[in-house]
């Protein structure tokens, strides 16, 4: 794999975390309650593709809780 390529894969990673982290501490400190808060975080591909789509597709979901 090119450098290229897992610099801009970091880049994408380091961008979602910093923004995923902003999103869900603002949304407990205007979300009161005791409850872990039940979340998923997911990877989905968007590329328009012409034919044949990749099979399978790129696709990564993953649940856990935040404690409070």
């Amino acid at each position: 794999m090119e450098l290229a390529t897992r610099t801009d894969i970091r880049a994408l990673l380091k961008q979602f975390g910093i923004l995923a982290d902003r999103a869900v501490m603002d949304f407990l400190e205007s979300n009161a309650g005791s409850a872990p808060l039940h979340i998923r975080l997911t990877l989905e591909d968007l590329t328009d593709y012409e034919d044949p789509v990749p099979d399978p597709p790129l696709h990564l979901s993953i649940e856990g809780e935040v404690r409070r």
